[in-house]
């Protein structure tokens, strides 16, 4: 089990990462002619598939690593690399292509479900949410440690759903200037996460540069 700060600072930043308020404008558009029953349905749907997209990601990942011979460390630099190109792009006051292509947010116009894909993911929880999650869980030991890792899991899952069904009145008080602010600063704490997470990693894989 890790320093207690240290699960704050997982919640914080998978939060950063999930963005459910800056998913919002999003979410609204894909659901603008749908009923306010159907897209509460929609984003439960949604909040479950960031639930189970997680959970599998920190029961899941040491296998994944395992199968393709991934080391941690060099899992640390890459997810470093991804979370800082996402946090850039936040920082800029739009959505990196690590969470979704022209191509794609196209095609998610043209779907009928959009709960799962693309909205559950990759745009909530992405290659970036799996990632962090995964290398978090190698920080620690022990059931205490996964049981903490799952309940910020669930937690952000229902912190989701929660934002997902206040959507409408997130978008109309905000307003485009304020969902850019929260992004913003969102994307700076990424920033600084996903440094940290490749100076770790480096600092393995090359031990002589510490």
């Amino acid at each position: 089990m890790i320093d207690w700060s240290e699960y704050a600072k997982f919640f914080i930043g998978l939060l950063a990462i999930v963005n459910p308020i800056g998913i919002v404008p999003v979410f609204v558009g894909l659901t603008r002619n749908l009923t306010d029953s159907e897209r509460n349905t929609v984003g439960l749907r949604a909040s479950l598939t960031v639930g189970i997209v997680l959970i599998v990601a920190l029961l899941m990942g040491d296998s994944l690593l395992g199968f393709f011979g991934i080391s941690l460390d060099s899992f640390r630099v890459a997810g470093g690399i991804l979370i800082l190109l996402m946090a850039i792009s936040m920082l800029h006051g739009g959505m990196s292509p690590a969470k979704q292509t022209s191509e794609e947010a196209q095609d998610a116009e043209e779907k009928e479900n959009i709960a799962v894909v693309p909205l559950g993911m990759p745009l909530l929880a992405g290659p970036g949410a799996v990632s962090t999650i995964i290398i978090y869980a190698h920080r620690g030991h022990g059931l205490t440690h996964y049981a903490l890792l799952l309940s910020i899991a669930l937690a952000l899952a229902i912190l989701t759903w929660l934002s997902l069904r206040a959507a409408p009145m997130i978008a109309e008080k905000l307003g485009r200037t304020g969902l850019n602010i929260v992004t913003r600063i969102m994307g700076l704490i990424l920033a600084a996460i996903g440094v940290e997470f490749m100076a770790n990693g480096i600092k393995q894989l090359l031990p002589g540069l510490s």
